[in-house]
């Protein structure tokens, strides 16, 4: 969801992304895992129709890094490979859903999860349902 809010050839999804990411931070209520920052960072620069310069990634990433971060430990990546046997997700989307649990947060919003599913206190929201596909 993150990636989409500042590529500005996703459309729709651009406009509800950076809506979302900017009330996020208006809020005070924004909140990442490393991880998350991570994939922004090569995604923004190499896998998107527009990429960004490296020089403006990393001043978003800048950015976004005062936002609540969690950098996983070795206990979050067995949690994390629990998770994902006892759910049926990804490792990956599992030590997503640890971060944001390990940051109390009520809302995990990705396209990335079934949508409706509450797993260990997180709900997980899709931010684009009912937006066009593009």
């Amino acid at each position: 969801m993150l990636l989409y809010a500042y590529d500005v050839s996703a459309g729709e999804r651009h406009d509800r992304a950076r809506d979302l990411v900017a009330r996020l931070g208006r809020e005070h209520r924004g909140a990442l895992s490393i991880q998350v920052l991570q994939e922004f960072y090569v995604n923004a620069t190499k896998k998107v129709q527009r990429p960004m310069s490296r020089i403006a990634a990393r001043d978003r990433v800048r950015t976004l890094s005062h936002w609540a971060t969690h950098s996983p430990l070795p206990n979050d990546v067995l949690a994390a490979a629990e998770l994902a046997d006892q759910h049926t997700i990804s490792f990956w989307g599992a030590m997503v859903i640890r971060s944001a649990s390990e940051l109390d947060c009520a809302v995990l919003w990705t396209e990335d999860l079934d949508a409706g599913q509450r797993i260990d206190g997180v709900q997980i929201t899709n931010p684009f349902a009912g937006a066009a596909q593009g």
